[in-house]
């Protein structure tokens, strides 16, 4: 069964979600949790745009969000009785995706867990979707975690 579960957070709700339902699994199979976050190039250039900041400054800040974020996910994980550690990845040159998809093979999970928004038609269209880009070219079983209508 399931004993290398990857997790990639993002610091939404339905992140949260996803990460429930990880621990959940996790504790059923006695397999531990890998929480991944990535610092991506749009996410980057957006913030950069959007605040006027220097990029160094900038990425330090998203760097110690990350960082806080995955330790505040790791204390959860590990409050619940399960194994688990963290990767901040801040490779720009990477999408989401990829990184996640990296990171399954090279740390050979068997299960990734992803809090999806579940969006459908333009939405979906417009914004993109990481959570479907993993499940596509995922070579380990992924679960998508949606969150109920009407809630993101």
């Amino acid at each position: 069964m399931y004993k290398r579960i990857l997790v990639p957070i993002d610091g939404s709700a339905t992140s949260e979600l996803g990460l429930r339902e990880a621990i959940r699994v996790a504790q059923l199979t006695h397999a531990s949790i890998r929480l991944i976050h990535v610092i991506d190039e749009l996410s980057f250039a957006l913030t950069v745009d959007a605040y006027s900041y220097r990029a160094g400054e900038l990425l330090d800040l998203i760097r110690k969000n990350g960082e806080k974020m995955l330790q505040s996910s790791l204390d959860t994980v590990k409050a619940a009785g399960v194994d688990a550690d963290t990767v901040l990845y801040e490779n720009l040159d990477r999408t989401v995706q990829q990184r996640v998809l990296d990171e399954s093979l090279a740390w050979k999970a068997d299960l990734i867990v992803i809090g999806t928004h579940g969006r459908r038609g333009a939405s979906r269209l417009v914004l993109g979707s990481s959570a479907e880009g993993i499940m596509r070219g995922a070579s380990v079983p992924v679960l998508l975690v949606r969150a109920p209508h009407g809630t993101t």
